[in-house]
This record gives C-alpha cells, structure tokens and sequence, in this order.
C-alpha cells in the first residue's frame, strides 16, 4: 500500500511540476499579448510552443535535475498523461478567463498547452538522472 501511495506522489509531483511552469509561462504571456498586433500563424505558434516547452524542460533540470518517478514504465506513462492533465488544467484555467473578460493566449488552449507540457517532460525524460 506504501508503494502505490509513493507512486501516485511521484507521479503527482511530476505533474505539478510541469503545470506550475506552464502556469507562470501562460501569466508571462498575458502580460506580453498586448504588445502584438498581429497573431502569428497558428502552426508557426504551435511550433513555437514545442521549442519553449524544450527550453522549460532544459531550464527545469538545472533546478531538479532528476525525475519524481523512479519506475521507467511509469515514466513512460508520465511522458503523456502529464501533458495531458496540464492541457486540460490549461483550458479550465482559459475557460476561467473567458468569463472574466480576460484575452485568452494560445497557451489557454488545449493543444498549444498539451505540445508544451509535453516537450517539457520528454526533454526532462531523456535528460534527467
């Protein structure tokens, strides 16, 4: 019972990690979103999502250069399932903004959310110890 409860944490704990730095990025963009006109293409965007989530993922293992899962299997499943939860974290915290008024960044979206979160673990996933 000890071993799945120390599971569920590592894998929370992985999880936390990766939408907290998601959260402080998405705050950072609205505070930047009203000095652009224009919207970029919404691959380009999404491109540019996936090399921000990579360099978060870098920038994380300066921090805590290890993984909160010590099964490899379980980090397997952490690669997907964490980006994931985040992207639906993501939207709710979008949806949330919605009905205050609030302009939504491309982060507040699903996809744009879940390709950050995700290059932020896989990164932390082939790099970490």
């Amino acid at each position: 019972m000890e071993e799945l409860l120390f599971i569920v944490f590592q894998f929370f704990g992985e999880m936390l990690l990766q939408v907290f730095i998601e959260v402080l990025l998405e705050m950072g963009f609205h505070g930047v979103a009203d000095s652009f006109q224009r919207k970029p293409d919404p691959w380009l965007a999404f491109i540019g999502y996936a090399i921000f989530g990579g360099i978060a993922g870098a920038v994380s293992l300066i921090f805590l250069p290890i993984l909160l899962i010590d099964s490899h299997s379980l980090q397997v499943v952490g690669l997907f399932a964490a980006p994931f939860t985040a992207g639906l974290i993501m939207v709710c915290v979008g949806m949330w903004r919605r009905r205050r008024g609030d302009d939504l960044v491309r982060l507040d979206r699903f996809a744009y959310s879940f390709i950050f979160a995700f290059m932020l673990g896989l990164i932390r996933f082939i790099y970490a110890h």
